[in-house]
């Protein structure tokens, strides 16, 4: 019986650190993120205010980075900004999951960076394009360890902090979501099977701004995680 071979090395699936193990590791499969979910950073930005329906999309698995390596800066942009968040580690396959049941799918949780060409991102909003090229580029999701919700429980408040090199530049509270952690998953859950190994950004508030090579960054959860990551320079592609 002959044995399928690759015709290149499909290297090593994405992975996380799970917090409080030795060697548990969270095998990454999709990452979602959500738009506009904190209110300030709406107006912030210069859009509507209302409670529309979420806006979801996605980064590619291979753009996590793990607490420890340099975040590269990324080609093709002159503005790379920081977007602090709770991220939410799905350990439960589901379809059409109700908000009372969404927590029975959970993982754990994370701190991650949503990080963006945002001078891409707004070009492509006024041309009424995707934003992929603003959002979904190599090394564009750098994360914590996953913490597992046995040890952290499911955060519904606690504040959610960020500064670069020392200066404050984001501040809120998870109880100022727009769609909480329950019924982003309800929302997702209808348009995407959810699986094990996927993760959801909820959305970041506002004080999003730029960083530069050099730049520390370190982003807070209360009760769950603190990461920290620095800017690297530039990777060319194809390098490591």
């Amino acid at each position: 019986m002959s044995r399928v071979k690759y015709v290149f090395d499909p290297g090593v699936r994405p992975q996380l650190a799970v917090s409080g193990t030795a060697d548990a590791l969270y095998a990454v499969r999709r990452i979602y993120c959500i738009g506009r979910n904190y209110l300030a950073h709406i107006r912030e930005m210069g859009e509507a205010d209302e409670r529309d329906a979420p806006i979801f999309f996605q980064k590619p698995p291979d753009s996590i980075v793990e607490e420890g390596v340099p975040v590269p800066y990324p080609s093709a942009t002159s503005d790379y900004q920081y977007e602090g968040e709770l991220v939410v580690a799905i350990g439960k396959a589901g379809e059409d999951i109700s908000a009372a049941n969404a927590n029975e799918h959970v993982f754990g949780y994370a701190v991650g960076l949503e990080m963006t060409r945002r001078d891409l991102q707004r070009a492509a909003a006024k041309a009424g394009h995707p934003w992929e090229n603003g959002k979904s580029f190599d090394h564009s999701s750098p994360c914590s360890a996953i913490v597992p919700a046995a040890k952290c429980g499911h955060p519904t408040r606690g504040a959610l902090l960020l500064s670069v090199n020392g200066v404050p530049k984001q501040k809120t509270d998870l109880s100022q979501l727009i769609w909480n952690v329950p019924e982003i998953i309800a929302q997702l859950s209808r348009l995407y099977r959810l699986m094990p190994g996927d993760l959801i950004y909820t959305g970041t508030p506002d004080g999003v701004g730029p960083v530069v090579p050099g730049d520390r960054i370190e982003v807070s959860v209360e009760g769950v995680a603190t990461f920290r990551a620095t800017i690297g320079p530039h990777i060319a592609n194809g390098e490591h």
